[in-house]
């Protein structure tokens, strides 16, 4: 009777150890998921939440030429996107960490994005020397060289050239549902956030656009 006693009080230990470890795993499992799920803090550590934040003050400087921009409303790192540059090395928006970006996809095929150009080069000229930066992405997928003689034709002094021959960085940004078309222009923070995206072309180097970037530097 003792042993058939002490039997069921191991069987007991054992059912609420077992009933413990695995309540312990639901625990675990149960915050793993939450901070997956909510995305605030990325492998590398970067919380992209504060750029939200920063870009609802944005909102009120979507006006007259940049009246189609919108700001950011979640969180979204966009450092790990890539592309070349003049010499076909890779680069990265990481690369530019510590000043505000302006990305812009364009192609020689597509004809408003041939025609902001001009007004990018003289953006990222007023900007020379300060943390901000236009980072003009070219897309063509065949002779690297057209995108290259375009910007030179039309007397670009400022901009740098990057292109993306694969166009990996526009399903980049798709799948975070900012590029539908050519041109797609985003404003990017220092950390690599976004702030806004513009689908269509604008002109970059008016005063509108001016007002958008002053803001998104902090000097409004």
């Amino acid at each position: 009777m003792n042993e058939t006693r002490g039997q069921s009080r191991r069987w007991t230990v054992i059912g609420l150890a077992a009933i413990a470890g695995i309540a312990t795993g639901v625990a675990a499992v149960y915050v793993t998921e939450t901070r997956n799920g909510n995305a605030i803090v990325d492998a590398a550590g970067v919380d992209c939440a504060p750029a939200v934040e920063a870009a609802g003050l944005l909102a009120p400087f979507a006006k007259g030429d940049v009246a189609a921009f919108r700001v950011a409303t979640e969180p979204a790192r966009l450092s790990e996107l890539s592309f070349q540059n003049a010499a076909g090395d890779k680069v990265s928006i990481a690369d530019f960490a510590g000043k505000t970006v302006l990305l812009n996809l364009w192609a020689t095929w597509c004809a408003p994005c041939r025609q902001e150009m001009p007004a990018l080069d003289r953006l990222d000229a007023a900007h020379e020397g300060k943390d901000f930066s236009v980072v003009a992405v070219s897309i063509d997928t065949q002779d690297p060289a057209k995108p290259k003689a375009f910007l030179d034709e039309i007397g670009v002094k400022s901009l740098a050239f990057y292109g993306d021959p694969t166009t990996g960085i526009f399903s980049g940004l798709k799948g975070k549902g900012m590029a539908v078309g050519l041109p797609t222009t985003v404003l990017i923070d220092g950390k690599g956030c976004a702030l806004g995206v513009m689908s269509g072309p604008a002109e970059w180097d008016s005063e509108d656009a001016k007002a958008l970037v002053k803001a998104a530097l902090g000097d409004a």
